[in-house]
């Protein structure tokens, strides 16, 4: 018997305000802490709210690539991602409003893989199609690049 997947959900999380700085966000069960660091007012607890939505971007590319993989039938054997990312603070600090906050990011993405080239430029591909954290991203009009170095098992 098959089951189908919904493919329309609604996502509930519920977000407890510990401080000026800090929430403790629940969903599933599972909660997390969005913090600031510690020059910022926060305890340090857990990741900005500025970098939760980049560390999304690392898990959702993490998940997604994988997913993609799989569907074709291509290995990677390790992977390793990291973003390095223009943010524009005037926003956070109320100086003015920012229509882009990050207008510029660069995920670089490290995998070993017995795939060849033209298999991971298919992953990479149909990543770009599939990411809903990148898709918001470049809808808000960030430019995210994205450089792959694949290295042979």
């Amino acid at each position: 018997m098959n089951i189908r997947e919904k493919m329309q959900v609604k996502m509930r999380m519920e977000g407890v305000a510990i401080s000026h700085a800090r929430t403790d966000v629940t969903i599933r069960g599972l909660t997390t802490v969005i913090d600031e660091p510690v020059e910022r007012g926060g305890t340090n607890l857990g990741f900005s709210p500025t970098e939760t939505m980049v560390a999304a971007l690392i898990g959702c590319t993490n998940v997604i690539a994988h997913k993609i993989a799989h569907k074709n039938g291509i290995a990677l054997t390790s992977m390793r991602i990291r973003i390095e990312a223009d943010f524009d603070r005037r926003g956070v600090t109320l100086a003015e409003a920012v229509a882009i906050p990050f207008p510029a990011m660069t995920m670089t993405v490290d995998v070993t893989t017995p795939a060849t080239p033209a298999d991971v430029d298919r992953v990479r591909e149909e990543l770009a199609l599939y990411c809903p954290i990148a898709a918001v991203l470049r809808a808000s009009g960030t430019v995210l690049t994205e450089v792959w170095n694949i290295a042979p098992v």
